[in-house]
């Protein structure tokens, strides 16, 4: 299928960095990335880096960056934003430099994170490979997962997402979660993973944009394993191995030290030329995805 765009890093900011190593190394089974000034980095490909830690007070996401395929699709999107009415601005060779990308320019999305479009993100200077995920991660053409937000600026940010950069809605969930509360998500691809972006319609300002990033295993069997090592933690699992009904992904969430969750999971569906499932969806999952253990 046609595509411009994948899912390139993200950006975290947290007080102390080192606190999500293990999260990140010994339970979801990432790499270190390359150095990256006073950040730390960390991947599931060869990529340079995919993951961001930086020092700071947000304990948010502090950035997502889009990588585009090549420089026609860059120029197209800095334009597409550009004429949707998101300002752009070009950055310079040394932000280029610290990302370690070849281009790169910088709006805001409405849901208040930083966006960055780039092209050419570094390879890393040794082959990606893991003990803890022995199969590897689904990443090539794809980009290295997927971002959740939750946000009040619900409309404008979908405007942003699709007039803007280009993404089209795979579907979306709407229903009443409890008495006179309603869940609306919806899901927007930009390749054929399943979603790379999804937005969640918050009541109110919540602590943190950030909903959670997923990562999607090339094995079943690697799943289950990183849920063992999440549940030989003290960590909150918000939901146990489960499957979608949307994207049919099998997987659990565990939530990291900073509040934000991490999806891993397994054998999502594939947006192929002839989508025709834009609908909607009136539950979460097929099955599972129960909560099993609080913070």
């Amino acid at each position: 299928m046609h595509r411009q765009l994948e899912l390139a890093y993200l950006g975290i900011e947290v007080p102390d960095p080192a606190t999500l190593t293990p999260f990140f190394g010994d339970v979801i089974g990432l790499v270190p990335g390359e150095p990256l000034g006073d950040a730390t980095t960390w991947r599931n490909d060869d990529r340079a880096h995919r993951i961001v830690v930086q020092p700071g007070p947000a304990n948010d996401a502090s950035v997502v960056g889009f990588e585009a395929v090549d420089d026609a699709a860059f120029d197209a999107i800095v334009a597409r934003l550009a004429a949707a009415g998101f300002a752009v601005e070009d950055g310079s060779a040394d932000d280029a430099a610290v990302r370690r990308v070849t281009r790169l320019a910088r709006t805001t999305a409405p849901w208040g994170v930083p966006v960055e479009i780039v092209t050419g993100l570094a390879t890393a200077s040794s082959p990606f490979t893991s003990a803890l995920v022995p199969g590897g991660f689904h990443t090539a053409g794809i980009g290295f997962g997927h971002v959740v937000f939750a946000t009040t600026a619900f409309d404008e940010s979908h405007r942003f997402v699709t007039e803007g950069l280009g993404l089209t809605r795979s579907d979306w969930l709407q229903m009443e979660i409890m008495a006179g509360i309603e869940l609306e998500v919806r899901f927007y691809h930009c390749n054929e993973r399943h979603h790379t972006v999804a937005l969640a319609r918050a009541p109110f300002e919540l602590p943190q944009r950030l909903h959670h990033v997923m990562v999607e295993t090339v094995e079943r069997d690697d799943v289950g394993a990183a849920f063992d090592r999440a549940w030989a933690t003290d960590l909150a699992i918000p939901n146990g191995l489960g499957r979608h009904d949307n994207d049919g992904m099998f997987s659990f969430y565990v939530q990291s030290p900073a509040g934000f969750q991490v999806e891993v999971g397994h054998g999502a569906r594939v947006i192929t030329d002839d989508w025709q499932d834009d609908r909607r969806y009136d539950r979460i999952s097929v099955w599972g995805h129960q909560p099993l253990r609080r913070a």
